[in-house]
């Protein structure tokens, strides 16, 4: 019975620190947009797939913000992470530079 108690206030905890991480990452604003040098913009969050095999999702505290152009739109000279990744690498760096960069910050 201790044990399920336990395992219960691990999730808790858990989920807890997983919206205070995020509520911290949508006040932060887009990373690539803050590289650019446009104020906060409103984010989705994004789970880093660098260092993950296909189907893996990074942990919570592996996640940065990015704008829905950056994340899943972008082309041209504002690469998406998911819709042009080689030249969002090349532009803002790689997702664990951006995920030290916004770890730095919150």
């Amino acid at each position: 019975m201790q044990l399920n108690k336990l395992k219960q206030k691990g999730k808790h905890r858990r989920k807890q620190d997983r919206v205070i991480r995020f509520e911290k990452l949508v006040d932060q604003g887009c990373v690539a947009c803050w590289i650019e040098g446009y104020g906060p913009t409103p984010p989705e969050i994004h789970h880093i797939r660098e260092g993950y095999g296909m189907g893996q999702r990074a942990p919570d505290h592996e996640t940065i913000p990015l704008c829905p152009q950056h994340h899943r739109y972008g082309k041209g000279r504002y690469p998406g992470i998911h819709s042009d990744p080689a030249n969002f690498k090349k532009r803002y760096g790689s997702e664990k530079q951006l995920l030290e960069a916004v770890n730095s910050e919150i």
